[in-house]
């Protein structure tokens, strides 16, 4: 006995077959829909000018402008631009005792020689930087971190997704301008 071919006709979809087939299919698009919004919140969103990129400080000619001694604070970017008689340096606002948020504190006593008043004082555990980011006082291990600073196409920029850790000041950390 042979079979012909034209006459096997498929079998009628039964009703459980059909929702278990959808019941799987919306468990598969719930579970694909869920892995794209876990890969898509991994990747990295950096914006222009925003922290973990090159953030353009200003033209050279402005930078230039700043007395030595001042304090320039850029919040979106997490950094001070610190402008000492060496240059620029570009210090990381993250204390290196525990990662709190160090202020500038323009109302308080200075601890170089650059400026009458002022200082970096960590409010989480006391501990004191000077306008090079050097450890002056309390737990802090070593002095704050840089970002690298450099000048391209007449503009200043500060790269803040290169931290640069150290254990003292030296002169070739900041841009000489």
């Amino acid at each position: 006995m042979t079979m012909d071919r034209k006459s096997v006709e498929p079998a009628a979809l039964s009703r459980r077959q059909f929702l278990g087939r959808l019941w799987w299919g919306a468990t598969g698009l719930v579970l694909l829909e869920a892995a794209g919004g876990l890969v898509a919140s991994l990747w990295p969103k950096i914006k222009v000018g925003a922290f973990g990129g090159k953030v353009t400080v200003g033209s050279l000619a402005e930078v230039k402008a700043i007395p030595v001694g001042t304090i320039v604070y850029f919040p979106e970017a997490r950094f001070y631009l610190s402008r000492v008689d060496s240059g620029l340096l570009a210090i990381y606002r993250k204390c290196t005792h525990l990662g709190c948020v160090v202020p500038w504190r323009d109302d308080e006593q200075t601890e170089d020689g650059l400026a009458s008043i002022g200082r970096f004082n960590c409010p989480c555990h006391a501990s004191i930087f000077d306008r090079y980011g050097m450890v002056k006082g309390g737990p802090a291990p070593r002095p704050l971190d840089l970002f690298p600073i450099t000048i391209e196409g007449g503009e200043v920029k500060v790269d803040t997704g290169t931290v640069v850790e150290r254990s003292a000041f030296d002169a070739s950390q900041a841009l000489r301008i």
